[in-house]
């Protein structure tokens, strides 16, 4: 693999490492109604798990209700029995044609403990970030001493590396910032 190579992987998976704490992100509760809040509940189907989105369209008509409406008529009762299971403390109201769950607002002290789960997170993505460029960086010691390339570009890519791996870090503490003061907003 070439030095370019390297670093072109290496800055592609902090990509995905931000992309994927953004996903993780979104399915923490806030006092507002979003889709990807429940979309990835498992739900045994016909003895099949899948994830809620394969099942029905969710959808927010309102700042805190979701409203799931199943292509399946039938699947409504696991899809409830799911989101009861859930950890997310939410109470489904079935209607015989869909699901409608009211997002209540959050407790002081549930914020609190949201908080905690978004910095554990946003800590998970930076590990993972960091992960990224140790394994570059001995990929490229490992170029430099098989004589694919000089100490001196060693040291240039490492600096490039290292550039990189901190504008990926303030991204991560930016994402987590944002998801913060949504969980605060009252």
């Amino acid at each position: 693999m070439t030095t370019s190579q390297t670093i072109t992987n290496a800055e592609q998976k902090m990509q995905k490492s931000v992309e994927v704490l953004h996903k993780e992100l979104a399915t923490i509760r806030t006092g507002h109604a979003s889709p990807a809040l429940i979309e990835h509940l498992k739900v045994d189907y016909m003895g099949t798990i899948l994830p809620l989105n394969q099942l029905a369209t969710i959808s927010a008509p309102g700042a805190s209700m979701l409203l799931v409406q199943p292509w399946d008529k039938t699947s409504i009762p696991i899809i409830d029995k799911a989101i009861l299971k859930s950890e997310l403390g939410l109470t489904p109201v079935t209607d015989g044609r869909g699901i409608r769950i009211n997002i209540p607002p959050l407790s002081e002290e549930r914020r609190q403990e949201l908080l905690k789960v978004v910095h554990h997170r946003i800590e998970e993505g930076k590990i993972a970030i960091r992960n990224v460029r140790r394994d570059a960086l001995e990929e490229l010691k490992t170029q430099e001493k098989d004589k694919e390339i000089s100490q001196d570009d060693l040291k240039h890519l490492q600096n490039q590396l290292q550039k990189q791996t901190d504008a990926y870090i303030l991204r991560i503490d930016q994402v987590g910032k944002d998801k913060e003061k949504e969980i605060m907003e009252v």
